[in-house]
């Protein structure tokens, strides 16, 4: 099991999480997804670790940017 921290910038609703969980949940690997709007932090579980351009092209797809991994 792997976790990584992203951070998205342009998210301002529920909506945008929505977007954003959607497109990430999509990408093969992923297993869970949380968005926190507040800080804007989008955090993903995954079986094995998933490349963060994957996951950055499926923010970019929502309509959001990824400003910052972890």
């Amino acid at each position: 099991m792997a976790t990584a921290t992203y951070t998205v910038k342009g998210m301002t609703c529920g909506h945008c999480v929505s977007s954003v969980k959607e497109e990430v949940g999509e990408v093969p690997g992923v297993t869970g997804v949380e968005v926190d709007l507040a800080s804007g932090l989008l955090t993903v579980d995954s079986e094995s670790p998933v490349d963060p351009a994957k996951i950055a092209a499926a923010v970019e797809e929502a309509g959001y940017e990824v400003v910052s991994s972890a």
